[in-house]
């Protein structure tokens, strides 16, 4: 089956230094992106994260510390990977929830604005779980009856993914093959900031998603508690979640 496009979709995958969506980087990234008309083009490097790889990070994808001495370092290879996926919209595997937030951490380091609100994302693993509740590995073996003999290789995976997600379209016929409907069948909670911790209600406003406030409105909790704000920026959180949390305060501010 094909998918009917009406832009570019990027299909891609990271091997980082770790699960650590704030502080850990990527050292690999491959991009398969297909037009509208079929077309594909591929995009694959490794990338030195200026960072120690943990070995236990290297026992899985492979990749070492002296593979990556002599790679750029993400900056200076970020306007080509934002030149490579602007105007498309983004699929993954468990991508809605990692791949997306870290690659937003890394643009936002890089100092280059990337707006990801225009874009539509598909998260192939959501759809998996939604039917069949596996892993990639077994997603590819299920759907597609090959072995990922190459798994935690970024390419590798990437297109293991859109492998996966082409044979979901001919299994499943309730899927429809556009980006819009497989966005909102792969969307879990509705974010404002990708990593979860700041989230829409049913009535469309930004909540928080995690902490003593979960659940409660951000635009309230900035004016009873203006105090948490100061807490949440010198915290531990995703560079992007706190851009959406100033945005909030300051557009509260606006409205006083």
């Amino acid at each position: 089956m094909k998918l009917n496009l009406v832009r570019p979709l990027c299909f891609f995958d990271l091997e980082t230094t770790g699960i650590n969506i704030t502080n850990d980087r990527i050292v690999e990234i491959g991009i398969l992106k297909i037009f509208p008309d079929g077309k594909k083009k591929e995009m694959n490097t490794l990338v030195n994260p200026e960072m120690t790889i943990p070995k236990q990070a290297s026992d899985i994808h492979g990749i070492t510390n002296d593979k990556v001495d002599s790679m750029p370092t993400f900056k200076q290879i970020s306007k080509e990977i934002y030149s490579f996926i602007e105007e498309s919209d983004l699929a993954g595997f468990n991508s809605d929830r990692f791949d997306i937030p870290l690659l937003v951490e890394e643009f936002l380091r890089a100092e280059i604005e990337f707006n990801f609100k225009k874009m539509l994302t598909i998260d192939v693993q959501t759809i998996f779980h939604k039917m069949e509740q596996r892993t990639l590995s077994a997603a590819l073996k299920f759907y597609c009856k090959r072995e990922n003999e190459k798994a935690h290789s970024a390419m590798n995976d990437t297109k293991a993914t859109y492998d996966v997600l082409m044979a979901q379209l001919e299994k499943y016929s309730d899927l429809e093959p556009n980006v819009k409907f497989l966005n909102e069948f792969s969307s879990r909670n509705k974010s404002a900031d990708y990593a979860g911790f700041i989230i829409f209600n049913d009535i469309e406003r930004e909540c928080f998603g995690f902490g003593k406030y979960k659940g409660k409105e951000v635009e309230e909790v900035l004016k009873q508690d203006p105090g948490y704000f100061g807490w949440v920026l010198k915290s531990d959180f995703p560079r992007f979640t706190k851009k959406i949390l100033t945005e909030i305060r300051l557009r509260t501010l606006n409205t006083k």
